[in-house]
């Protein structure tokens, strides 16, 4: 005589929740699995044909049944401790690459490469681009910058980044340089920000030429054009 199985209601947004989590290409496939078993009981199919369908154990989805009356449709993304695989890697190990990336350079070569960081560090190239992706690390992305010798540097760059921080309205940042043309930056929305640890940045000689000066923000009416606010500044002034 078969075992009775105990009924799984679902409601119409837990289904669909389950539905979407099935079809997402992101989710694990011990995920699948579990939901799935719990479509099926859901619709009315015991264990023995829902163990025939999936190739699963019969205690299987019984087990997944009984939990979901208990926990939820939440606990299907619960991994037990000691299940699944282990970190081929620790902590000191992954912080040794990630020193390398950052700290070091090949020889002959501006920047690593995964191939060559998993030669010199041997292991396998997914490792480092696994490593890499984790910590958000872009070595092929060199910016270049020039230390200002303003004893007022420090004053002038801490407005400017006030600026994009906290940018107030009809905010005009302007940047001389050492070919007498301006630049000019709208600052940017409350929501825009950039990552500084994804881009790795040094610094460069002037090679005898002024470095460019910072100048503070200044704020524009409306009405005002850019050349109009140029026009009234004088080359004193800067």
């Amino acid at each position: 005589m078969s075992r009775k199985s105990i009924p799984v209601v679902l409601s119409a947004a837990e289904a669909v929740r389950l539905e979407q989590w099935i079809r997402a290409g992101s989710t694990p496939q011990a995920v699948v699995l579990r939901a799935r078993i719990i479509l099926a009981a859901a619709v009315g199919q015991a264990d023995q044909q829902i163990s025939k369908e999936l190739k699963v154990q019969r205690r299987t989805a019984a087990l997944w049944r009984r939990r979901v009356r208990e926990q939820g449709i939440g606990c299907v993304w619960e991994i037990a401790l000691g299940r699944g695989r282990k970190a081929s890697y620790d902590a000191k190990r992954v912080a040794e690459m990630v020193e390398a990336t950052l700290q070091t350079k090949p020889v002959g070569a501006t920047h690593w490469s995964t191939r060559a960081l998993a030669r010199a560090q041997g292991v396998s190239k997914n490792t480092i681009q696994r490593i890499w992706q984790d910590h958000q690390l872009k070595p092929h992305l060199t910016k270049s910058f020039k230390l200002s010798r303003d004893p007022k540097f420090l004053e002038k760059l801490t407005d400017v980044v006030g600026v994009y921080l906290t940018p107030p309205q009809n905010a005009v940042v302007l940047c001389v340089d050492e070919k007498a043309r301006f630049r000019h930056w709208i600052a940017p929305s409350r929501g825009c920000r950039s990552n500084l640890a994804a881009v790795a940045r040094s610094p460069t000689t002037t090679n005898g030429m002024a470095p460019p000066l910072c100048l503070p923000p200044c704020r524009c009416w409306k009405d005002a054009s850019l050349a109009s606010v140029i026009r009234a500044t004088g080359t004193r002034s800067f």
